[in-house]
């Protein structure tokens, strides 16, 4: 059975914004599975996120206090429907990204991550697929605000789609 993925990264609550556009939480309130690769900010988000999302899978990230810190791994592993994926909030420089991943998650075929606020979407040389949503509230030098979605079924990741946050 097909599962529909949210990810998301970099939300900086209330930092960026006060709250997430209501885009996003109807994201999440559809999503099967919500990935969030961390810069939460405060803790209060991702108690909506446990409230509001079917299933969330979460890690911590550099701007993120020691409540979060406490309550979330700095990486963290899941299988869905046969895809292995890890997700970290930073992995370093864009140089050279792909081949330090492989070696750092070698089980994985699917990396998320966070921190840039530039989205990205590659392949390493192996086959790993690295995926950075970008933001939804603080778009920095890109065009807007975003996030991904996806879907996963036997096997197979699928229509990763870059979503651009609507304004107002």
């Amino acid at each position: 059975m097909p599962l529909n993925l949210l990810l998301l990264a970099d939300t900086h609550v209330p930092k960026r914004a006060r709250d997430l556009p209501e885009q996003v939480w109807s994201a999440v309130e559809k999503a099967d599975v919500v990935f969030h690769a961390g810069d939460w900010v405060e803790a209060a988000l991702l108690d909506q996120f446990e409230r509001r999302s079917k299933r969330l899978l979460a890690v911590h990230g550099n701007n993120d206090g020691p409540e979060l810190r406490r309550r979330l791994p700095e990486t963290a592993t899941v299988t869905l429907a046969g895809v292995r994926f890890a997700m970290v909030h930073e992995t370093g420089q864009a140089k050279g990204r792909e081949l330090r991943c492989e070696a750092l998650y070698p089980d994985a075929d699917v990396l998320v991550f966070g921190h840039s606020h530039i989205p990205w979407d590659t392949v390493s040389p192996r086959g790993l697929r690295l995926l950075n949503p970008g933001s939804p509230t603080d778009r920095r030098r890109q065009p807007s605000c975003t996030f991904m979605e996806g879907v996963v079924d036997a096997g197979r990741l699928t229509d990763v789609r870059l979503v651009g946050v609507r304004q107002g």
